[in-house]
């Protein structure tokens, strides 16, 4: 599917939501473009729906491309939760454009890292705190944690906080606050 700039807020930042968007970024001139089109299409559509591809021509849309910071194409970026969580620039094989997509499909680390605290019965404050949707809450509770942890206790705590950065994504106010009061705590 084509995307614009008056369709992309809707057809990848809303859609990502839901499932994650692969978008392409490329040009009618671009042989690498072509190159990598039919293998990015064909590793999609054998993940059978659990990600969509769309495609935005560059010289169509030059804003979209500034404001992705598209400076080279092919430029690959995938979508999930209204954010880039992964990207590429270039031509790619076939193996690399499925790791690529394995590893857009695959949960979110602090996911998986919740259902194992959950399971060990381990931090069960931070747990009850994420299942409640206060994310501000459990990386507070991990900061009070921490000076008292014993050291593989402290190296835990530091995972989960990572791993919630990660979920929150790069530029998030909080992730930034907490990462800057997470490294003053540990060190």
């Amino acid at each position: 599917m084509d995307v614009t700039e008056q369709t992309f807020d809707t057809a990848v930042i809303e859609r990502s939501r839901e499932v994650p968007v692969v978008v392409d970024f490329w040009a009618e001139w671009c042989g690498p473009c072509h190159a990598l089109a039919p293998v990015l299409e064909g590793e999609v559509e054998s993940r059978g729906g659990a990600v969509e591809l769309v495609k935005v021509d560059v010289d169509a849309n030059p804003a979209l491309a500034q404001q992705f910071g598209v400076s080279g194409i092919p430029a690959v970026k995938a979508f999930r939760d209204g954010r880039v969580v992964n990207e590429f620039v270039g031509a790619q094989s076939g193996a690399s454009v499925s790791s690529f997509l394995d590893a857009v499909l695959a949960p979110p680390r602090a996911d998986a890292l919740v259902e194992e605290l959950r399971e060990r019965g381990e931090l069960p404050n931070v747990v009850a705190a994420l299942d409640a949707g206060d994310i501000e809450g459990a990386l507070d509770l991990i900061l009070d944690a921490v000076p008292t942890a014993a050291p593989e206790e402290r190296e835990r705590l530091r995972e989960v906080a990572v791993a919630i950065f990660e979920r929150l994504g790069q530029d998030d106010p909080i992730a930034s606050a907490f990462r800057r009061r997470l490294a003053t705590a540990l060190y």
